[in-house]
Parts: C-alpha cells; structure tokens; sequence
C-alpha cells in the first residue's frame, strides 16, 4: 500500500530552513501527554530551534542550569521542550527546584545528567508531574534503581557505543521508553532505532557551519 500523499505547506522566508533526517520517521516514538514524539533536537539556539522541523526540543548545556535560559528557550519554542535540569554539578535541592520551575515554565520533561543520584531522582518525581528524563552512557547503570526512584524515560548517550546499550536497555526492559543519540549518518541513526530506541536525539549544524555555506553562496555569485 502506498504512503499517504501528504501536503507541504511553507512561506517563502522559512524555505532555507534545517530539515531532520527522514529516517527518524521509522521510530516507533513517544507520547508524552497525548504528544507522539520521534525526533528532538539537541540545542538551545533559539534561531535553531525557530527554523527547524523537529517534533521537540532538548535543551541541555554544559553549565548550570538557569531559569532565565530556559524562558528563553521556551519562549522561542513552538514545539515541545524537555529541560536539562542538571545532576552532576548541579545537584540536590538545586536541581530539584529547577525541575519544578521548568515545570511551571511549560517544559513537557526534564533531563537529568548520568551522575543524578536515585534519591534525588526520587525527590525530583514527588515533586513535578512531567516526565523524568535520566541519560544513560554506560551498560553498567543502575537501570532498575532509576526506574524504582521515578525515571520515566532512559535517555541514552553512549558515543560510538549507544546502540549497544540500547540492546542492553531493550532487552531488559522491552516496554521503557527509550531516547537515544542517533549518529552521524542515517545508517547509524536507523541502527539505533533497530536497537530499541523509541525516538532519536538528532544534533543539528551550528549557525556558523550554515552561514558558511550562505557565504560560499554568495561569493561564488559576485
């Protein structure tokens, strides 16, 4: 049977936009309050994240978490957004707080880094009612723990070694949902995806990357 047609519809000032893999379109996905999502988008550039054809947002950075980044984040947005709220050098009451806050801001998860401690996770889930994001970069995590503690979503960051973890994740636990990084190319992305993983975390080229296509672009026209 053939794929429905489904139309495109787009002004002309948001063609040159950042297109995700169309592979993604093979996960399974997760709904998150009645929302299917497949694909995120890992930055907090709200240019980024304003032109981009992404069913969310993850937001996480390497500094403390603050509520001012993530207004920004949210307000630029019109898709949903899952927070970081930190875990490794942030952590404890702080971490804590910032969940609820983001929360209250419209965040429809938040993200907490692998080193976030079961009873942190644990306090964290008695506190918010949005889902618990907890990042997995190693086999060897205390899955049965997070999930005990709260954890609602594993969100799995393994470099070259992801897929394999997600096996381990899926094999496990074959009814968790799973986010993974999806890798460089679609082979890598549809591997993760054959492993187990329910949606894919896709990183996308930095304004500098695309401005210098632009200008390559426009020198080769004068």
């Amino acid at each position: 049977m053939d794929e429905k047609f489904v139309p495109n519809v787009t002004g002309i000032l948001r063609r040159h936009m950042i297109h995700i893999p169309q592979v993604i379109e093979n996960a399974s996905g997760i709904k998150i309050n009645g929302k299917k999502i497949r694909s995120l988008v890992f930055t907090t550039d709200v240019a980024i994240i304003k032109n981009i054809n992404t069913d969310a947002i993850i937001a996480v950075y390497p500094f403390t978490p603050q509520p001012v980044i993530t207004q920004a984040i949210m307000t630029a947005a019109d898709v949903p957004v899952i927070c970081g709220v930190g875990g490794g050098i942030t952590t404890g009451k702080r971490a804590i707080n910032l969940a609820l806050h983001a929360e209250f801001q419209g965040a429809i998860g938040v993200v907490v880094n692998a080193p976030t401690s079961n009873e942190v996770i644990r306090e964290m889930a008695d506190s918010i009612d949005i889902p618990i994001v907890v990042t997995v970069v190693s086999e060897k995590a205390d899955l049965e723990g997070r999930l005990k503690a709260g954890a609602s979503i594993f969100n799995v960051s393994g470099a070259a070694n992801t897929a394999n973890i997600v096996r381990t994740i899926r094999r496990q636990y074959p009814q968790v949902p799973i986010i993974a990084t999806g890798g460089p190319t679609d082979e890598s992305i549809m591997e993760t995806i054959e492993a187990g993983a329910n949606a894919i975390t896709y990183t996308p080229p930095t304004p500098g990357e695309l401005f210098s296509e632009i200008m390559n672009k426009y020198r080769a026209e004068l």
